[in-house]
């Protein structure tokens, strides 16, 4: 059996397909609510039902585990993540108890540039979460990655709707040359899938990225060209950026939560170029390739 947290979101409602066809047990940890989750449609998964914070409710929850894909952050709530609370609160009992269930494997998504002496909060929390895993005994596998793309996702989904919605022109943080190595959906979920199946991954902390390097101008130009919409950019200091982020998220309810990228933004993001081909025979598809779904949207 294999267990699923934030199995409801982006990346996992892609690799709880991905599981599900390729014959595999899953059980989604659904955490407990007034809303209605999101289970992916039109598979068989079990369900059970915990808050991270319940350890006998997790335990009953790793009965028959023996793997673990810990995919819950809540950076993309914008300016209402909870970083400290839940992410690292999360990962720190999960993995715990994971460890106490003897489950074989546990894999864990964060990001490039994930340190403890980050100045940026998300960044700290999933150094910690990172740390609070390692010490847990379990059997791990970190994948720091970068940005991820696909249909639903917080990258290009978000980039897509400011850029509809803000007038005359679109802020660029600092001179809009950070550069970043966008991940396609479907090779992060191959990733973590050939992971599961190597041994040598075992206490590894591995960085990926896509095959090329791209400015946030560049990727933000692309998006443009895609959805049919031009408009000029203005450059803004990070500080300033995450200012306007912060008031845009208060004041207009639908606003897109950009926030987390101010400061993810402010620093490159990237790593080796040839690690995904390298470490697991894998050529990404390139950005320009894969945006068709943002004519829908």
């Amino acid at each position: 059996m294999i267990l699923v947290t934030g199995g409801t979101g982006f990346i996992g409602q892609v690799l709880v397909r991905n599981l599900v066809s390729l014959g595999y047990p899953v059980r989604l940890l659904i955490n407990p609510s007034n809303k209605t989750p999101r289970i992916p449609r039109g598979i068989s998964v079990d369900a059970a039902i915990s808050s991270i914070y319940d350890e006998r409710n997790l335990r009953a929850a790793m009965k028959d585990v023996r793997t673990v894909f810990h995919l819950i952050g809540t950076e993309w709530r914008g300016i209402n993540a909870e970083y400290f609370d839940v992410d690292i609160e999360a990962g720190k009992n999960t993995a715990a108890v994971a460890a106490q269930m003897g489950v074989e494997r546990f894999f864990y998504l964060s990001h490039l540039g994930t340190d403890r002496s980050s100045a940026y909060a998300l960044l700290q929390a999933k150094a910690k979460t990172e740390a609070a895993i390692i010490e847990s005994g379990v059997p791990y596998t970190i994948l720091r990655t970068a940005p991820i793309y696909g249909k639903g996702d917080h990258f290009t989904e978000a980039f897509a709707a400011m850029i509809r919605k803000i007038p005359f022109a679109v802020p660029l943080p600092g001179d809009g040359e950070t550069r970043i190595q966008p991940l396609w959906i479907d090779d992060l979920i191959t990733c973590l899938l050939l992971c599961m199946d190597d041994e040598r991954t075992v206490a590894e902390t591995i960085e990926i990225g896509g095959i090329e390097t791209l400015t946030i101008r560049e990727c933000l130009e692309l998006i443009m060209d895609v959805i049919g919409v031009r408009k000029h950019f203005y450059n803004i200091s990070p500080v300033w950026l995450r200012s306007l982020m912060i008031a845009m998220e208060q004041w207009f309810e639908r606003w897109p939560q950009l926030y987390f990228w101010a400061d993810y933004l402010a620093e490159d993001r990237i790593t080796s170029l040839d690690v995904l081909p390298r470490r697991f025979s894998l050529f990404p598809t390139r950005m320009s390739r894969n945006l068709d779904y943002l004519r829908e949207s």
